[in-house]
């Protein structure tokens, strides 16, 4: 009986409405993700003000939702590829909503630290399940921009925080803007019933009826006969994967790589989304004024990510990717100089952090094959989070010791360069392409 290669059908299908449907829910879901974890950083002043912390303590306040995010990348990355991506993603979306809100009844520093890292475990578990979810369903001449603007989600959040916190925190105080993170979690059921499933776990229980009605949205006017079932491309890709196949096939240095160089993206962006509205305040903004540097971080972000991803699907992403990291140095090295236009440079910044560590998603999210691709991408945000939880804590430091503006930036910007080396060091030939994607006989598609 012929099969149907529904990878092969994903992959060479034309963007159509039931892409822009995958890419609205993997985007929506980005936004509330964002949002929930950069409200700590718009209210931090106030947040040190109210409980009355210093530098280093409120770092350490930062950091705990990014501990939770670095057990959540891997723990629900990986549990995705056994529960479905709706399941997990339902869980995450439980996770960060409710206890971000919970986090604003909190008037006592362990308590909002306990809180947070609750919150954090959904926060990172969104991030890998999204990103391997529209990879999987984005056709291939589009998959880097669609990931792209995918990830864009993630920086409209932090955008709708610093605009929130902009316009309710010193009137209604920093509880205002967490009480408000509470919200999506009415959203679960609709995810439940309206997200369409991951392929990959569909093809693993073998659920044909809703493979056809999928196949049919992926590729309107398809004919299937009778009695066909599915597969996916990859050898082996209709099994359940696990962390261990990570280090399986020639991928296992390359892995280790793409853990460094998310660990020195997500230090360089969660240094200057946690500390840059304290530092720009320090350097005598107004506080309404260093809200605006992070809007422009933000902005800066989303141009860098869909420039970057129109970039990957015309040339290489590996050496899009190493020049990114490169120039995020470059740039940093300019804002703590105080080069002008610096509203301009802090968009640069923007670009080359937040917009360099959301293309890393979506190499992570192309190097895989489909039975590890969540928790590829899950693994590499796991363990890049030891960058994002030194950081805040690093700079709150830094701060405390009251060192010149330029030097706080310096530091930062040596993660740049680490990032760039890590990438360099990637073995593309381990790529999902280069394993298990062979021609299969009988296959239809």
């Amino acid at each position: 009986m012929d099969r149907v290669n529904i990878s092969r059908l994903s992959d060479d299908a034309n963007f159509n409405k039931f892409h822009v449907k995958i890419l609205a829910w993997c985007f929506g879901i980005l936004i509330l993700d964002g949002y929930d974890l950069a409200v700590a950083g718009a209210a931090l002043p106030s947040i040190m003000k109210s409980m009355q912390v210093e530098a280093t303590a409120a770092g350490f306040m930062a950091s705990s939702a990014l501990f939770g995010m670095a057990f959540g990348a891997v723990i629900l990355g990986a549990l995705s590829e056994r529960i479905g991506r709706r399941r997990a993603l339902s869980i995450c979306v439980l996770l960060f909503s409710v206890f971000t809100a919970a986090a604003g009844f909190t008037s006592d520093p362990v308590y909002f630290s306990v809180m947070r890292f609750i919150a954090g475990l959904g926060i990172g578990g969104a991030i890998p399940n999204v990103t391997a979810h529209m990879a999987e369903y984005a056709p291939r001449k589009f998959r880097g921009m669609l990931v792209a603007v995918m990830c864009c989600g993630y920086a409209v959040g932090s955008l709708l925080a610093a605009g929130l916190g902009k316009q309710f925190i010193e009137e209604y105080g920093w509880q205002s803007v967490f009480f408000a993170a509470g919200v999506p979690v009415v959203l679960i059921p609709l995810i439940l019933k309206r997200m369409p499933e991951s392929l990959q776990f569909l093809v693993s229980k073998q659920d044909n009826a809703q493979l056809r009605e999928i196949a049919a949205q992926i590729q309107p006017g398809l004919r299937l006969q009778a009695g066909q079932t599915f597969m996916l491309a990859s050898a082996g890709a209709d099994k359940v994967g696990s962390v261990g196949d990570l280090f399986r096939g020639g991928r296992g240095f390359s892995t280790v790589m793409f853990g460094v160089a998310c660990a020195m993206g997500l230090f360089m962006m969660y240094a200057i989304s946690t500390w840059l509205v304290k530092l720009m305040a320090l350097a005598g903004h107004s506080l309404g004024s260093a809200l605006n540097f992070l809007l422009a971080y933000n902005i800066g972000g989303i141009v860098g990510a869909v420039g970057g991803g129109w970039l990957a699907d015309r040339f290489k992403i590996k050496p899009v990717l190493c020049v990114s990291y490169a120039l995020s140095a470059v740039f940093l090295l300019m804002l703590g100089n105080g080069i002008q236009p610096l509203y301009l440079v802090v968009a640069g910044v923007g670009a080359t952090t937040l917009g360099t560590q959301i293309l890393c998603y979506t190499y992570a999210a192309q190097f895989y094959p489909a039975s590890i691709r969540s928790t590829g991408v899950g693994f590499a945000s796991g363990v890049g989070r030891v960058g994002a939880i030194i950081a805040p804590i690093a700079i709150g430091i830094l701060v405390s010791i009251k060192l010149p503006m330029e030097q706080n930036f310096m530091v930062i910007s040596v993660f740049g360069v680490l990032g760039a080396l890590a990438v360099a060091f990637i073995d593309h030939r381990a790529s999902a392409p280069a394993f298990g994607i062979e021609q299969v006989q009988n296959e239809s598609l």
